[in-house]
């Protein structure tokens, strides 16, 4: 077995024998010298064979390599001020391992544009572009910084369902799967769960996992699948301590980001700073007001819409300096029934938003944990309390002030990194339209 090195590796081994393995990404061959850039997961090593110095049969083997080949190389490291990374290996033996197919259906160097469509189809090819390749190791080190703050705070990685019985949002952008001859439906969100593990006696957990939303939208910010993150804590004051959490697990994963992927960072051309905590919160029924001041009248008890949120966004910049800021207090009736109301202003759902520059990264609040109230609400919302009993019943049996929040992974990673399309931030995207590859 042959682990890639990394260029940081080979240039500590100047002078010395190396082992490289990976594809061709590009192949030059001139008069007197033949050029080699072989890519891996880890970057580019530039291969360089002088005909005066290396073999005939090296010589002949890299003129018959095409792009995308992929080759083992045994070679010598040479300091050369004309690579990328100050060395060159001058390589004593090539062997080809697997051949590639020409001409290839898309150019990895990204040389010859191409559409996103065919980008997507395909994915294995397109992934092979360090442009590609550098979201996702972003997007490693982002919930590696996720995990690690949440952890170090006590909370444990729980596994929830994601067939469930029941709907837990209302509505219909659900997915039906016939599970055993019965009717059953992809989540949305591990939300209900949660609550359930928090009633069973956890106080701090979290979910990252896979979603569903049969929702038939062609917009660049949405998937009919992705992934989350979603912590839920118990003995909470309010929906604010949930906010605390929620700001410090974003830097931590921005810091790990900025320290582990250096290299990704400069190729995508992407500059981070930590964001400065705690956010900026704006909250109902004052967001009304704000509005109206910035030309974006709503009628009160009214949901903002994405135009709107744009431009408090664009207020918080200029009055704090965030890109960050949290939505509060959202109105009841457009939140769903397990959402705890504020008292004395029930009008009012203690339920937030995470904005970052202008789009929704996530959504949470506290939860009403008092089974009576539980059960108002969602009779006021028209749903049959019959249905809902695998999960109010637990509610009768003591259970804590809690709240938490679902944050979406892909969203984040495509919105920090300047992605237009939230596609090109998964690895392999479903929408209305896409069920393959």
């Amino acid at each position: 077995m042959h682990r890639p090195l990394t260029p940081s590796e080979v240039k500590e081994m100047l002078g010395k024998e190396v082992l490289l393995v990976g594809w061709v990404h590009d192949v030059r061959v001139l008069g007197g010298i033949s050029f080699v850039l072989l890519r891996s997961s880890t970057g580019i090593v530039q291969l360089a064979a002088p005909k005066k110095v290396v073999a005939a049969s090296v010589s002949e083997a890299i003129a018959s390599l095409r792009q995308e080949d992929v080759i083992s190389c045994r070679g010598t490291v040479k300091e050369s001020k004309a690579a990328r990374h100050g060395v060159e290996v001058v390589p004593s033996e090539v062997s080809v391992i697997s051949k590639a197919a020409a001409p290839l259906p898309l150019d990895p160097r990204g040389v010859t544009p191409a559409s996103l469509e065919t980008r997507l189809q395909w994915r294995s090819l397109e992934l092979r572009r360090p442009e590609s390749s550098a979201v996702f190791k972003v997007e490693n080190a982002v919930v590696q910084g996720f995990e690690e703050y949440l952890q170090g705070e006590g909370f444990i990685r729980a596994f929830t369902p994601s067939i469930i019985g029941g709907v837990s949002e209302g509505g219909s952008e659900v997915f039906k799967i016939d599970f055993y001859g019965r009717e059953a439906f992809l989540r949305q969100d591990p939300q209900l769960h949660r609550q359930l593990t928090i009633a069973g006696g956890f106080d701090r957990i979290y979910d990252l996992g896979t979603n569903w939303r049969a929702e038939v939208s062609h917009t660049p910010r949405h998937l009919s699948e992705h992934r989350t993150l979603a912590p839920e804590l118990a003995f909470i004051e309010d929906e604010r301590d949930l906010m605390r959490v929620e700001e410090k697990m974003v830097v931590s994963g921005v810091k790990r980001a900025i320290e582990d992927c250096e290299g990704e960072l400069a190729t995508l051309k992407v500059e981070l700073k930590p964001p400065p905590t705690p956010f900026p919160e704006v909250d109902f029924p004052e967001v009304y007001a704000t509005l109206e001041k910035l030309g974006r009248a709503l009628r009160r008890g009214e949901d903002i819409d994405d135009p709107s949120q744009r431009a408090l966004a664009g207020h918080v910049k200029e009055t704090t300096g965030s890109d960050f800021f949290f939505l509060n207090r959202f109105p009841s009736a457009i939140r769903p029934f397990y959402v705890m109301r504020v008292d004395g202003e029930p009008e009012y759902a203690r339920s937030f938003d995470l904005v970052y520059k202008g789009l929704e990264l996530s959504s949470g609040g506290q939860r009403e944990h008092r089974h009576e109230k539980i059960l108002a609400q969602a009779r006021q919302l028209g749903m049959d309390e019959a249905s809902l009993t695998w999960f109010t019943e637990p509610f009768r049996y003591g259970v804590p002030p809690h709240g938490g929040y679902s944050f979406g992974i892909e969203r984040f990673t495509a919105y920090l990194l300047g992605i237009e399309n939230i596609k090109e931030a998964v690895l392999f995207p479903r929408d209305p339209e896409r069920l393959q590859p």
